[in-house]
């Protein structure tokens, strides 16, 4: 990005109008770019499903657009006796879902890509596009982006309802929406769905790896009933023999955090958890922000990352759920950990995969809350292990695909990155398209 860019960017960025570009409703944008209403490209669309003609149900979701509902919900929601009076959708067709959340705080606007004709909730809004711009990404774009955000929170009535945007299809219809020349739209598209292709490629990597390594946890480790696994490295033999947790593991009792110091207890700085929490899920974080105070004055105790979370409390289910923890923490006095080598680490992952979380739940007894499950039980659990240095071997390699998962997750978030900042220069005109 040469020098004159960074200045027109920066001029713009500061509300300085740039030789060249004029200060519109939208914006400060290019000189031959127009600003037009969504109901100037487009006409809203009511169309019942009359007879119950179609059958298809869609749901229009934040994260993955609109998708079948059947593939959103694992079931039909709708049935023949409620969807006569949903919204016909049709291939290219718009709808808005003015439900808001995180990743869509004014509701999503996206586009139906199937041939089948469907039908969508009346709680919905569809509108199609003229025909002269059906097949235009540059709209699709537009709205995937945040610049008609604060239009649209400007003409909202939030007063009905907190998880939904409250505004009315005139409103909704008078949105105005920047807009180049054709060819510059066609060009802003086509670099935006490159771009798209690349996320998408790199999503299909990682999954392709998360797979990998499960299809490896799978045949790694010996099925129910037998003492030697699917596959194995060269050079062991040995049949795998019951040993105990205590014997390759640290395990980690924590209290409760000291309630004078207030730092323990901010989540922010030390993240910690209760056992109502584990419930059967695993746990993962992007907050790296761990405290470095000490713990002299508590009986906290740090739990590393990739540790195995046991609920010792709890009644029914609760107790004896197993979790496994992607970040350090400290727990309350309600859970241990299992503080394993990597192979320990996987063993229980996989059987997190598998759903086995009912052998901690059986070695506990009593009533009540706590029942019998403590340190000295989990210690004295046996699992079926190899020796030491197949242990490692196993460690390592499944440690491997791990790491090369998160290298394939950081360039997905750098595309992704790459793509938000694409959409900020080349949709507000800042950075102009070679036609």
């Amino acid at each position: 990005m040469n020098d004159i860019i960074k200045k027109r960017i920066a001029d713009i960025n500061s509300g300085k109008v740039p030789e060249g570009y004029k200060k519109t409703k939208v914006g400060i944008v290019p000189v031959e770019w127009e600003t037009v209403r969504l109901k100037n490209i487009s006409k809203h669309s009511t169309e019942k499903n009359k007879d119950l003609k179609y059958h298809e149900t869609y749901s229009n979701s934040a994260t993955q657009g609109i998708i079948k509902q059947t593939d959103y919900f694992d079931k039909q929601i709708s049935n023949s006796e409620n969807i006569d009076g949903y919204y016909v959708v049709r291939q290219n067709d718009y709808v808005y879902n003015p439900r808001i959340s995180v990743s869509a705080p004014c509701g999503p606007i996206n586009k139906s890509h199937f041939s089948e004709t469907g039908v969508m909730s009346p709680l919905y809004t569809v509108f199609r596009l003229n025909d002269e711009y059906k097949e235009n990404g540059y709209i699709e774009h537009y709205f995937k982006s945040p610049f008609w955000y604060r239009y649209m929170s400007s003409v909202a009535n939030y007063g009905a309802r907190h998880d939904r945007m409250n505004i009315t299809n005139d409103d909704l219809f008078n949105m105005p929406i920047s807009f180049p020349p054709l060819p510059e739209q066609q060009k802003i598209a086509e670099i935006l769905s490159t771009q798209d292709k690349l996320i998408e490629l790199q999503e299909k990597k990682i999954e392709q790896l998360k797979k990998l390594k499960k299809a490896y946890l799978q045949k790694m480790f010996p099925k129910k009933g037998s003492k030697y696994p699917e596959i194995r490295f060269k050079g062991f033999t040995d049949p795998w023999e019951q040993r105990k947790l205590g014997d390759h593991s640290e395990i980690v009792a924590g209290g409760t955090p000291n309630t004078g110091y207030p730092e323990y207890w901010n989540p922010k700085e030390i993240p910690w958890m209760s056992s109502g929490e584990i419930n059967n899920k695993v746990i993962y974080s992007t907050d790296n922000m761990i405290s470095k105070i000490g713990f002299s004055n508590s009986s906290a105790k740090w739990v590393k990352e990739k540790s195995v979370l046991i609920a010792l409390a709890g009644q029914g289910k609760t107790r004896g759920t197993v979790a496994i923890s992607e970040i350090p923490l400290t727990t309350n006095q309600s859970i241990a950990a299992i503080q394993p080598d990597s192979f320990l680490y996987y063993k229980f992952l996989f059987q997190n995969l598998e759903g086995r979380y009912n052998e901690l739940r059986e070695v506990s007894s009593g009533d009540g809350t706590r029942g019998g499950l403590n340190k000295q039980i989990i210690s004295d659990l046996v699992v079926l292990a190899p020796e030491i240095q197949e242990q490692i071997k196993i460690g390592d390699f499944l440690c491997d695909i791990d790491t090369l998962i998160t290298l394939h997750q950081r360039k997905l978030e750098q595309e992704k990155q790459k793509k938000k900042a694409l959409m900020q220069l080349l949709l507000t005109g800042k950075v102009r398209v070679k036609i």
